[in-house]
């Protein structure tokens, strides 16, 4: 090969096979193949991998005992490998006080220009805030009543980190007595040492005064020492009352409001400085919802309307209750909706000032009275949940309660100083709300004057540069206050792809996992772009993909299989994509060619009567959108990322359906109402998540086949002889198993200074179970070794019960043949784990009452893949049941028998239906984005 290369020789993570590849250096290589074909062994496991672990091994001993020891990957050498950077799927910080601003970076830039250019505004009046003179502080004070007592204080720390054991020593020089330190007043000799690990504030007492006429002179002379003291700063601390705080650089002139000067942390909502004090910066509070307290207004107190004092082994509530209802003759057996709003307002919010009699039974049989106030549902929740020291308790409370926004800063997380300065019109607050698209253009062109624009210059060239890298990578639609946690993996990815093109690093490989997740048709050449700008930066990129544009747009396309798991592991085709589109061998080259495909379908199923109407959804961006979701055929929804295909159909749809059809506790989004309930009784997310997080957990037991299998062996002559039963054969539980390891197969070495190992447990051999439990044998194979086969395997081996063979039948169909029945829960990839739950489905007896949702089932699957789980959910429409699909690819979507396309833009441009109907009828539609990428591909792919 030409030019500077990665030559990897001898690669066997996992299932791969001795792979030998040479790659070119500064270029975009893709690589691509079936799901568990190795793609993901090779770029993070091995590429990946060795490169973390040679720049890991060049720190010091000292920096690498934080950091851990990696262990070599499986590969024999690895040459010209650079620094490795790995951008994946992982979601962001679940941290509620992180949002898109504060990772991006983007806020700090935002706070550094607020604390430069920001001007402040009286909150109460409107009025610039300018500096105050000292006779206006002392008119200030003067207005207190008279007789108060107050002490001056100048603030001479505030808020920072150390013992100031020297400054407290000079104030002492300087004859002061008495310090305010952490809101305690002591003496200047005797101040406790302080934490210097431990933020402190030290205050200065410079005089002690009663509010009288006369005092002015004496006042002002003090105000004058203390502004010195502190750099233009005083506190008053009314006894009985709450501080005055004054500067001599900002007050309002009528209500004395004032604000110190304005520096950068005050803008922080995770300091205590710039945090609103009642919800300490979240934005948000956990408040008791009565919708969750009162799930079902139809019920009567008699029947449990309340659910959370419900009859359990105590008697108190419903005593409690019974006793309220006779006071305030509230009958019992009159559904709650039907109560009148006085008795209600009771119930939930207590008897205000007014004392009841109650009786209770004590536990020794007797009967005791007490006189006290009904405290009411809602505050009742409230402060159990605050105040109990059970923690089972505060979880029961919780169940009850929603976060709504905080009623002070109303959801802005700031202090009502920091939202009381403002930039070109707007406070901080009001920015954060803006959508990445819509703040890169406010910032472009925000007007300035001379003065301030000489200062922001720089500031304002850093901000516009990260906005505008996020928006070429298709995410203006986010807002910057969106929580990091409730990003979807996709949209994680390009945040942190965004970040990397800023800080224009060269000579780096970076390695991506699926970058086009979640991105529409139209959004993908901007992020084909952005990553050819990195890779002309001097970089290597390896992308492990799937997508048709990127693969096409690659420098270096690398095709692994020519299968799954065993069946794949090996290089197929390695070239330009042209070179790999001739290969006969590669599956990728054929469907990119076009010599293989997913045919369009002769004939849709026609939508019937039969549908949910969703009238007046609000979640989100939702504008007041009515739709219909028709029953018995497969419905996609789509639109262009961030156009509110999640919060119709995750949480509208899903939310309200599982409120309903289950019994759950989730709040669904705003909406008016949705009809059509009565003709469903199952609803089932199928979503990406682990099918279990612990090792233990595994495909077997997942499906419920490894019962099936137990029972078999249970059923063995040997094991009736020896009184096995069906649990000798469970690795969870004491008996059957190896104790040494207690049926986990592995021992865990804990190691200091470096990564525990995990071995193989010597006396079981890793097989999980004791000797005794593996002398049973059915068909010449112990459990262990059943648990050791492919799903393919078994089924052949299962082949004549056909309660097994079913079930591993339908992994097989969903296209996990390949996976070993015992293979743990956690190796298994999102689209892995999603196929597991498809099949433990599919068969299950349909009653045609059912819908499935499901949410970009694409991710991590090849074409080929593709068309395997097409197959697989027409099984379940087959059976009379619903499938409803939220996607983005186009394979998925021509097959639809519905589409419902969300829009035209994303964020607050969407929320709108665009269009419905048959794919053919969206392909029509000029407006939607998805019907012109669609016109083509139906055309392309239309059976001849």
């Amino acid at each position: 090969m030409k030019g500077p290369s990665i030559v990897v020789k001898g690669a066997r993570a996992h299932n791969l096979k001795d792979v030998d590849i040479e790659l070119p250096k500064n270029k975009l290589i893709v690589m691509t193949g079936l799901s568990g074909s190795g793609k993901s062994s090779l770029a993070f496991d091995t590429i990946y991998a060795e490169g973390q672990r040679r720049y890991v091994e060049s720190l010091s001993a000292y920096a690498r005992q934080f950091l851990g020891q990696m262990d070599k990957p499986d590969v024999d050498t690895i040459e010209g490998l650079s620094p490795a950077i790995s951008i994946d799927q992982k979601t962001t910080s679940k941290n509620p006080r992180s949002t898109v601003a504060t990772v991006t970076e983007i806020y700090d830039y935002i706070r550094l220009l607020y604390a430069r250019i920001g001007k402040a505004y009286c909150p109460h009046h409107g009025i610039e805030i300018e500096s105050q003179t000292v006779q206006q502080m002392v008119d200030r004070i003067l207005e207190l009543e008279e007789r108060t007592k107050i002490q001056i204080l100048a603030p001479v720390i505030s808020h920072r980190k150390g013992s100031h054991e020297k400054l407290i020593e000079d104030i002492s020089k300087k004859g002061y007595v008495r310090l305010r330190v952490d809101g305690e007043i002591v003496d200047v000799n005797e101040v406790p040492e302080l934490d210097k690990n431990k933020n402190h504030t030290i205050e200065v007492v410079i005089d002690r005064l009663v509010v009288k006429s006369g005092i002015e002179t004496r006042l002002a002379d003090s105000i004058e020492t203390g502004l010195e003291l502190a750099e233009g700063n005083i506190t008053v601390d009314v006894i009985g009352g709450e501080d005055l705080k004054f500067s001599e650089n900002h007050a309002c002139p009528i209500c004395g409001f004032s604000i110190g000067e304005l520096e950068p942390r005050m803008f922080s909502f995770n300091s205590p400085f710039g945090a609103c004090p009642t919800c300490d910066g979240l934005g948000q509070r956990l408040t008791v919802d009565l919708d969750l307290v009162i799930p079902d207004q139809n019920k009567t107190l008699n029947e449990g309307a309340i659910e959370p004092w419900e009859p359990t082994s105590s008697d108190f509530y419903p005593t409690l209750l019974k006793r309220v209802c006779e006071v305030y003759k509230i009958n019992m057996d009159k559904p709650y909706k039907k109560l009148t709003d006085r008795q209600k307002d009771i119930l939930m919010n207590g008897s205000g000032d007014k004392e009841i009699e109650f009786s209770f039974h004590s536990r020794n049989g007797g009967t005791r009275r007490r006189k006290m106030k009904f405290e009411g549902v809602l505050p009742n929740i409230d402060r159990r949940y605050h105040e109990s020291p059970s923690e089972y308790t505060r979880e029961v409370m919780s169940k009850y309660m929603t976060e709504l926004p905080c009623e002070t800063c109303h959801g802005k997380r700031l202090s009502k100083e920091a939202l009381s300065v403002y930039v070109g019109g707007l406070n901080i607050g009001e920015v954060v709300e803006y959508s990445i698209g819509n703040a890169l253009k406010y910032y472009e062109n925000i007007e300035l004057s001379e003065q301030d624009k000489t200062i922001a210059n720089q500031i304002l060239k850093e901000i516009c540069s990260r906005l505008s890298f996020l928006n070429n990578v298709g995410l203006e639609y986010l807002t910057l206050n969106r929580a990091s946690g409730t990003l979807s993996g996709g949209e994680a990815q390009r945040i942190r792809l965004a970040t990397q093109i800023g800080s224009r690093l060269t000579g780096v490989l970076y390695v991506l996992d699926e970058p086009s997740i979640g991105l529409h048709q139209r959004d993908n050449d901007r992020l084909i772009s952005t990553l050819k700008e990195m890779r002309d930066l001097g970089n290597t990129l390896i992308v492990v993909e799937h997508d048709d544009d990127t693969m096409r747009a690659a420098d270096y396309l690398v095709d692994i299989g020519p299968g799954a798991g065993d069946h794949g592991g090996e290089i197929v085709s390695a070239g330009t994509p042209t070179k790999v589109m001739k290969d006969k061998n590669s599956l990728t080259g054929q469907y990119l060619s076009g010599k293989k495909r997913i045919d369009v379908p002769e004939h849709r199923r026609k939508v019937t009567d039969r549908k949910i109407s969703i009238k007046g959804a609000r979640s989100n961006n939702l504008k007041d959108v009515d739709v219909d979701i028709p029953l018995s055929v497969m419905s996609v929804v789509t639109g262009v990322s961030g156009s509110g295909k999640s919060s119709l159909v995750n949480e509208v749809l899903y939310k309200s359906l599982a409120q309903k059809i289950n019994k759950s506790k989730v709040k669904p989004g705003s909406y008016d109402s949705i009809g059509g309930i009565d003709q469903l009784d199952k609803i089932i997310d199928i979503d990406q998540s682990p099918i279990g997080r612990t090792p233990r957990s595994n495909p077997a037991t997942y499906t419920g086949v490894f019962d099936n299998i137990r029972d078999v062996f249970a059923q063995t002559n040997e094991a009736k002889i020896r009184g096995y039963q069906k649990g000798r054969f469970s690795f969870n539980v004491k008996g059957g198993r190896c104790e040494a390891c207690k049926g986990d197969g592995i021992i865990k070495i804990e190691m200091h200074f470096l990564p525990d190992v995990y071995v193989p447990c010597e006396v079981c051999d890793g097989k999980r179970y004791n000797r005794e439990t593996l002398e049973v044998t059915y068909k010449g194979k112990n459990i262990a070794d059943v648990l050791d086969m492919t799903v393919e395997e078994a089924a052949y081996f299962f082949e004549n019960i056909p309660k097994i063979h079913r079930k591993l039948q339908t992994l097989v169909d969903v296209g996990l043949g390949y996976i070993t029945l015992g293979q743990q829960a956690t190796t298994l990839s999102g689209g892995e784990a999603q196929r597991v739950k498809l099949a433990s489905e599919l068969y299950k007896r349909s009653t045609g009452r059912s819908i499935y949702i499901l949410d970009e089932p694409t991710t991590g699957l090849h074409v080929d893949d593709i068309s395997r789980l097409l197959k697989v959910l027409n099984r379940l429409v087959e059976n009379g049941d619903t499938v409803v699909i939220i996607e983005h690819n186009l394979d998925v979507i021509k097959t639809a028998d519905h589409i419902i396309d969300l829009g035209p833009e994303g964020g607050e441009g969407g929320g709108t239906i665009v269009a419905t109907g048959t794919p053919e009828e969206i392909a029509n539609v000029e407006e939607s984005y998805t019907g012109n990428y669609l016109k083509t591909v139906l055309e392309r792919d239309k059976v001849e």
